[in-house]
């Protein structure tokens, strides 16, 4: 769907240039809800212009299902552009929310019965149809915020471009917003771009990420194929810290760390290998959380009993990422 080849970018500075983005390569599925996560000053921002067409890169290309954007002029180029729409924050203070929403057909010269329809889908959407006739400054900041999205995805663009949508937004205000953003891509077949520097988004709605990081892609993919990669700095941030003293790991022949992932894997797959194995098996460290609807866990794990080296490889064999073995043979007898 979109496709980013060696994009860089730098803008002048007192001294000399300032690269935002250096080498950048991406790859957006149809449909997928990426996100372009890292600190402030990394080039989101940046990125998401570039992506929008709403700022030309130095050197490097981006396409839209293979379309080269890089020659586009004109008519052509506002064609493409108006597929993509760019999360504005700023309401009209004068409007309502159904008025907000409606602007953008407004302005497309969409019929009345036609635009008050597209209105309250989208208003559904959003989860904000009680909410219709009230004035920006009546709505919390998180409903604001929705109404902004849904103004953007009301003519339909086929990827909306949301850069840092839940910043400054209470924990409980950003899971509205990004159940939104979920309900675009799930609903409405909207391709959607989150730039943010919150990891928690990445693992609440991301199916793919691009961890940015002084202006280059430092490492990208499958979120769920990032968290079982132990070099990973993405799954050193989303999943479960583990923090086992020493003297604890000591009492067990094998301890290693593994990661789980899916419901079957974390639910049964310890269990059964302690059974088939006749090992003792124990929690050490760490702990469970979601990637998106998906359990994942991250556990130090202790294994005493002989068989305590095949039990490990037994359950790496099954899907479980054993990512660091933490202590040679001890106490374990040949079998």
């Amino acid at each position: 769907m979109i496709t980013v080849e060696n994009l860089s970018k730098s803008f002048p500075g007192k001294t000399s240039p300032v690269v935002a983005l250096r080498d950048v390569s991406l790859d957006v599925s149809p449909g997928a809800l990426y996100g372009v996560v890292g600190p402030a000053g990394a080039g989101k921002s940046t990125l998401a212009r570039c992506v929008a067409l709403k700022e030309k890169p130095d050197r490097g290309v981006v396409r839209f299902d293979g379309l080269n954007t890089a020659g586009l002029d004109g008519k052509r180029l506002r064609e493409v552009r108006n597929q993509v729409a760019v999360l504005d924050m700023a309401l009209h203070a004068e409007r309502t929310a159904a008025g907000n929403v409606a602007a953008p057909l407004e302005q497309l010269g969409v019929d009345g019965p036609r635009r008050r329809a597209r209105v309250g889908q989208v208003l559904d959407l959003l989860g904000l149809t009680q909410r219709a006739g009230q004035l920006p400054a009546e709505l919390s900041k998180g409903q604001q915020r929705r109404i902004a999205i849904g103004r953007a995805l009301a003519a339909g663009p086929t990827v909306l471009l949301a850069d840092d949508p839940t910043g400054d937004l209470e924990p409980e205000e950003s899971g509205t917003v990004l159940t939104v953003l979920d309900r675009a891509r799930a609903e409405l077949g909207v391709t959607v771009l989150v730039t943010t520097k919150d990891d928690s988004v990445v693992r609440r709605v991301c199916d793919e990420v691009a961890v940015l990081d002084s202006g280059r892609v430092v490492e990208n993919g499958s979120v769920l194929d990032l968290v079982t990669d132990p070099t990973s700095r993405l799954a050193d941030a989303l999943l479960p810290s583990i923090d086992t003293p020493p003297a604890h790991a000591a009492r067990y022949d094998r301890a290693a760390d593994v990661v789980l992932v899916g419901f079957a894997a974390v639910g049964a797959l310890l269990p059964e290998a302690s059974i088939r194995f006749d090992i003792e098996l124990a929690t050490i460290g760490g702990g469970l959380t979601r990637i998106g609807d998906t359990p994942v866990a991250r556990f130090r794990i202790g294994a005493n009993g002989s068989q305590a080296d095949a039990a490990l490889a037994w359950i790496a064999d099954r899907g479980a990422h054993v990512t660091q073995a933490l202590d040679g043979p001890r106490r374990v007898a040949a079998a």
